[in-house]
């Protein structure tokens, strides 16, 4: 996943920012995946529908995309992603991003796309956390290990 398709990329910022701002406009949520997850359990009335459905679509939308998207776009591949991890691997990082939501205080969705659009102080100093994290991942996998 190295290729540079600007066109799907616009189109799926576009999609996430639209979403995000229906959610806010219409039931005055964030949609950060981690708060709406953390808060399906315990079981609240009236608080709960909306919150299965946000996370039923996510996996829905995905696949719908992928199955979509090649025929809309060329720039789009067909091939499913290859992982080059295992099943335990692939558990233990879900794991990991799960406590650092909660450290963090939310997920990179939440604080990226709907705290910076808020102009939250908290959010803009997560991104910038995230975003210094992951640069020194990244020079660390490719240039020292």
């Amino acid at each position: 996943m190295t290729e540079f398709t600007p066109l799907s990329a616009t189109i799926g910022g576009i999609l996430i920012g639209l979403s995000a701002g229906i959610l806010w406009i219409t039931n005055g949520r964030t949609a950060g995946v981690s708060g709406v997850f953390g808060g399906v359990l315990p079981f609240r009335k009236g608080d709960f529908d909306w919150r299965v459905v946000f996370l039923l679509a996510l996996p829905l939308g995905a696949i719908l995309g992928s199955w979509l998207g090649p025929m809309i776009l060329s720039e789009i591949s067909d091939a499913p992603p290859a992982l080059a991890i295992g099943p335990v691997v692939a558990i233990a990082a879900g794991l990991l991003v799960g406590a650092g939501t909660r450290l963090g205080g939310g997920c990179t969705s939440g604080h990226g796309i709907c705290g910076l659009a808020r102009f939250s102080t908290r959010s803009a100093v997560g991104v910038v956390i995230f975003m210094v994290v992951a640069m020194i991942t990244v020079f660390l996998v490719r240039h020292v290990l």
